[in-house]
């Protein structure tokens, strides 16, 4: 069996504005949460060296704008893209009745055969704030055969899991297209055009 050494997946993190993009990418990258928010200008992106089983992986983790004015600037960063985490937040209905905008830009802009976890934040809510019951989650991510996580960045439920499972699935891709080593892994950030803005780091998350 074929598998990666010093590899990098680039993922996206996608979903509306305020579902929880940039606290999921903290908290995983980071292990840190916080509580006050400022909206991601454009694009940012994090890395994380992982040990997948074995095999150091890096993750190249791509926070992106939910807002509408900044999503066409959003859609050239699908090139390259191998994982997507799609995120709603469970105490937003139109964050997740708007998921079907962003399966359909998926599909339009991303490779095909891309990689796709679906995650619904905030499960540590009290009942009466949840307008979007777990099921529902499941129901789409099975129409879409996405592997589904509740997720809580606030209280770190499921984060880990849900980054490694995309990275698994990933990697199970590329071993069956008999990869071993990618050689376009290190130009990811370079093939993009990316520079880095300091306007475009963020600095917190949606609670």
């Amino acid at each position: 069996m074929a598998l990666d050494f010093a590899a990098t997946y680039k993922v996206l993190v996608l979903g509306d504005s305020n579902v929880g993009k940039t606290c999921i990418v903290h908290r995983y990258c980071d292990e840190r949460y916080y509580d006050s928010y400022i909206s991601t200008i454009g694009i940012d992106f994090k890395q994380k060296l992982i040990n997948l089983d074995g095999v150091p992986i890096k993750l190249q983790i791509w926070d992106t704008a939910g807002q509408e004015r900044f999503r066409t600037l959003t859609t050239a960063y699908y090139r390259g893209a191998q994982g997507i985490i799609l995120m709603y937040d469970v105490t937003n209905l139109e964050s997740f009745n708007n998921l079907s905008y962003w399966l359909r830009n998926i599909q339009e802009n991303a490779a095909p055969d891309v990689i796709k976890v679906l995650a619904g934040n905030k499960c540590e809510c009290n009942e009466p704030q949840r307008v979007v019951e777990k099921e529902k989650g499941e129901k789409i991510a099975e129409n879409f055969d996405m592997p589904f996580f509740e997720v809580s960045c606030k209280m770190n439920v499921n984060i880990e899991d849900t980054f490694l499972t995309l990275a698994r699935k990933i990697r199970e891709q590329r071993e069956q297209r008999g990869y071993n080593v990618d050689d376009n892994d290190h130009g990811v950030a370079l093939a993009n055009g990316y520079s880095r803005n300091s306007q475009g780091s963020t600095s917190g998350c949606p609670c």
